[in-house]
């Protein structure tokens, strides 16, 4: 490997050669100031458009200034990080920078979060000269199912853009216009509803400002927990107990599912449930359609869809429905598990406290703003009166916690409710990439050979890779598995699976990098991929935790298909359990023209 050698801060350092003078700092242990640059290493994901210039360093010979995030170091090298004149030069960035942007940091979503708001501090910058005289850029707000846009606070920054168009391939953020009216939106300046958004919140979690936050539903849940003629249960994701702590000065990683459980009852909710619950039933559902497909499949059925497709994302569906509309009929019909959950409380639930299915309502904490949307979604109501009321990120559930003055650190370890809060360790994994697939895996060998599996864990398809295969032996019968994470990723698999050139029985897609444990619900990162994979070493120990991990082991799944749904994939179980999907790949375009 080709190295150079240069000297940062009078300190000598050797490199390989493409190393920016930023990650050669960084090495030092020298801290240079960012705002554009990301890095999420274990995801191979950057952005370094070098557009804010708060990164600048002083290279000697160099009659400008570099920045430091996009230049890479050269043999003999001298780099000064913090002179006097790079000082000011960011001051002076930073001053222009906070001259174009609202002052309404009281009530912006992410004070306290702000990268903005840190580099202010971190530079010292407590007035803007000439500000008194300056013209502000001034733009509509946005706000669509999951997702508010503010494009007063964009900073140009482009990360948002990066994560829509590299990562994910959805298209729905581009830079518009030039200099002091420059942004990032829809083509058109769309409304993000009439764009081809998935609403996964990877903008939302990328974006270091205000510009783009979650809707927040926390208001309503407060008003529904205030109203005494509403019962009201609260489902928590798997993602949520890895990430939930971060938000409290907890290491990430940090498994707080009891504290969790105990904080949600002294905040008011009547029952409070586990979507793990949700996620076994999903495995039954899924699996058994995947065991019948297989099988007709064996048996000579030319008409079967193979391979099935994982449906418990639903940023992923609604791309799917975009992109892949004449695929409609590959994907598993199962609901994803917030949804089963719904559809089961206001139903079997609801029948056992004797109470309307208009007298519950149902929350749902989740590491996903798609969710917020899914919700939302016609075919997930009845009469008008949806299955899950109101979808809340783990954000938000911090800042309910925080409201209600309780310390989650402090808390006793409590468990879930019965019947809907056991669940087994298959459901906890569904949290990362290759979690459900491995989980449906655990079921489906044992459901088609009829023995018990020797190994529970299938580390062949775990891992952080943005594509894996993997091909399980179910006694002679080889089972051809693909997992995808990150919609640019799913793309690229889907176009293989379209062309024929792929061969595969079954395929997990997750929309965020990482799975939901990256979702754009979750605890802000700020570029750090070791906090996402802390987060995914956690989803397994919760599972090898677990006294139960096989989803078709739960004795409440068990109850629930002798009481109410018979079987899986029973005309009850369909009934409630099972959706369609809408060809949106020939939506109309909506162009909103100025008075």
């Amino acid at each position: 490997m080709e190295t150079v050698k240069l000297t940062i801060d009078n300190k000598v350092v050797e490199v390989p050669k493409g190393t920016t003078i930023y990650k050669a700092a960084k090495g030092l242990g020298i801290s240079i100031p960012v705002l554009c640059y990301m890095e999420l290493k274990d995801l191979n994901i950057e952005n370094k458009p070098a557009g804010c210039r708060i990164c600048v360093v002083e290279v000697e010979g160099r009659r400008n200034l570099a920045p430091s995030c996009s230049t890479d170091c050269t043999e003999g090298m001298v780099v000064k990080t913090h002179t006097m004149r790079v000082i000011n030069a960011r001051r002076t960035i930073l001053e222009l920078i906070l001259s174009d942007h609202p002052k309404d940091c009281l009530i912006c979503a992410k004070s306290g979060h702000c990268e903005l708001q840190d580099m202010a501090i971190k530079l010292g910058v407590r007035n803007i000269p000439g500000q008194e005289y300056a013209e502000m850029s001034t733009y509509r707000m946005d706000t669509s199912p999951s997702i508010i846009r503010e494009l007063d606070k964009c900073i140009m920054c482009r990360r948002c853009e990066m994560m829509c168009n590299d990562v994910q391939t959805v298209g729905a953020l581009n830079a518009f216009n030039r200099g002091f009216q420059a942004a990032v939106a829809p083509a058109f300046e769309q409304d993000l509803d009439k764009s081809p958004c998935t609403y996964c919140g990877q903008c939302v979690a990328v974006c270091p400002t205000g510009a783009l936050t979650e809707v927040d539903h926390t208001p309503k849940v407060i008003r529904a927990l205030a109203d005494p003629t509403k019962t009201v249960i609260v489902q928590t994701a798997p993602a949520v107990r890895v990430a939930l702590g971060e938000e409290f000065g907890m290491k990430p990683g940090t498994i707080v599912t009891g504290k969790m459980v105990n904080a949600l009852r002294q905040i008011g909710f009547d029952h409070v449930f586990d979507t793990d619950f949700a996620a076994d039933l999903t495995i039954m559902e899924e699996g058994t359609e995947l065991l019948d497909r297989l099988t007709r499949h064996l048996g000579g059925d030319k008409d079967v869809k193979l391979p099935i497709l994982t449906s418990c994302c639903p940023a992923w569906v609604n791309f799917f429905e975009h992109n892949f509309s004449d695929m409609l009929d590959v994907p598993s019909t199962a609901k994803s598990p917030q949804q089963m959950f719904g559809a089961i409380a206001k139903t079997y639930f609801a029948d056992k406290l004797n109470i309307k299915r208009e007298d519950m309502v149902v929350v749902s904490v989740m590491p996903c703003l798609a969710k917020k949307y899914e919700a939302q979604r016609d075919e997930f109501k009845v009469n008008g009166n949806p299955d899950v009321d109101l979808s809340i990120s783990t954000r938000e559930l911090a800042h309910l916690i925080k409201e209600f003055n309780i310390n989650l650190a402090d808390l006793e370890d409590e468990d879930f409710d019965r019947p809907m809060g056991e669940s087994t360790g298959a459901a906890v994994i569904f949290g990362a990439t290759g979690g459900v697939i491995e989980a449906a895996t655990r079921t489906a060998y044992e459901l088609q050979t009829g023995k018990k599996l020797e190994k529970i864990d299938f580390k062949q398809l775990r891992g952080m890779e943005g594509i894996r295969s993997a091909t399980v032996d179910f006694n002679g019968l080889p089972i051809n598995i693909g997992i995808a994470h990150g919609l640019a990723n799913a793309r690229q698999l889907l176009e293989e699976v379209r062309s024929g050139k792929a061969n595969y029985h079954a395929i997990e897609v997750m929309a965020c990098p990482g799975g939901c444990i990256g979702g754009g619900g979750q605890p802000l990162h700020h570029g750090d991929g070791d906090i996402i994979k802390a987060r995914f070493d956690a989803i397994y120990r919760e599972d090898a935790g677990k006294p139960i991990r096989k989803s078709h082991e739960n004795p409440y799944i068990i109850k629930l298909y002798e009481e109410f749904l018979g079987k899986p994939m029973s005309e009850k179980a369909h009934q409630l359990l099972h959706t369609h999907y809408f060809d949106k790949g020939t939506k109309d375009v909506y162009i909103k023209l100025e008075d």
